[in-house]
C-alpha cells in the first residue's frame, strides 16, 4: 500500500470518527441505543471500513460498546461515573492549561487571542456554535502543550463532558443561557495569554466547578431516558 493510499484511509477514519463523535455529543445517536454498522454508514455517508475502524476507536474511548455480531451500543450517560471522571479531568486540565500558558508560541498566542476576541464580541451563540469553539480551544491547548500523549488521554474526556454540556444547555432551565460557560472559557484563554501558570490553573478549576454544578441539576430535572434510551417509560 502506498503512503498516499494509507494517508487517504487514515483521513477517512478520522473523518468518520469526527462525524460519529459529533452525533454522540448532540445525542442524535441516543445514549443507550443499539445500532448496526450499516445504520452508522447511512448516518455518516462513509463506507464500512472507516466506520468500523471509527467505532473501534470510540469503543476504546468508552463512548461506544461493541457487541460482536450484534452491532454497537452508544454508551449511556452515567452521571456517577461522570462525577468521578471530572475529578480526574480537573487534575489533567489544570496541568495542560498551565503548561499551555508556558509553552504557547507567539503564533499560538495570536490564535488564542483571536478566539477570545470572537467569544467576547459574540452577542449570541447556539450550543452547536459554542461546541465548535470549545472543540477548537481544546485542540489549540493540546497543541500548545506539545505532548501527543495528552491528546489521547484528554480527547475522550472532552467528548464525554461535551455531550453532558449539550444535554444541560438543551434540556434544563438553567442551561438556556450560555453566558456562564462562555465567560469561563474566555477566562481560561485570558489566563493562558497571561503566561502565568497559577492564574491558568485557577481559571481551569473554576470552569471544572461550573461543569460539576451541572451534574445534580441534570439528575434532578431530567428523566432517566435522556441518559439511557432503554429507560424510557412506556405507559401500558
Amino acid at each position: 500500500m502506498s503512503n498516499k493510499t494509507s494517508n487517504a484511509g487514515q483521513n477517512l477514519l478520522d473523518l468518520a470518527y469526527d462525524k460519529l463523535e459529533e452525533l454522540i455529543v448532540t445525542c442524535e445517536l441516543k445514549p443507550g441505543s443499539h445500532l448496526r454498522i450499516q445504520d452508522l454508514q447511512t448516518m455518516t455517508g462513509f463506507n464500512r471500513m472507516p466506520v468500523y475502524q471509527a467505532t473501534t476507536r470510540l469503543a476504546a474511548d468508552t463512548l461506544m460498546i461493541i457487541h460482536p455480531r450484534q452491532g454497537v451500543q452508544i454508551s449511556p450517560i452515567d452521571l456517577s461515573r461522570a462525577s468521578l471522571l471530572l475529578d480526574l479531568r480537573r487534575d489533567l486540565e489544570r496541568f495542560v492549561i498551565s503548561l499551555a500558558s508556558q509553552r504557547a508560541s507567539d503564533a499560538q498566542r495570536r490564535q488564542f487571542r483571536h478566539i477570545a476576541n470572537l467569544l467576547k464580541t459574540s452577542e449570541s451563540l447556539t450550543i452547536s456554535e459554542f461546541n465548535a469553539y470549545d472543540s477548537k480551544i481544546d485542540q489549540m491547548v493540546l497543541s500548545a502543550c506539545g505532548e501527543p500523549f495528552l491528546q489521547y488521554t484528554l480527547r475522550p474526556l472532552h467528548t464525554i463532558f461535551r455531550r453532558i454540556g449539550w444535554v444541560y444547555h438543551s434540556y434544563t432551565a438553567g442551561g438556556e443561557s450560555l453566558d456562564s460557560t462562555v465567560e469561563g472559557h474566555i477566562a481560561v484563554l485570558d489566563a493562558i495569554l497571561s503566561g502565568k501558570p497559577e492564574q491558568a490553573a485557577l481559571a481551569s478549576d473554576k470552569l471544572i466547578d461550573f461543569v460539576k454544578d451541572m451534574l445534580p441539576v441534570l439528575s434532578d430535572e431530567l428523566p432517566p431516558s435522556v441518559f439511557d434510551v432503554r429507560m424510557e417509560f412506556k405507559q401500558p
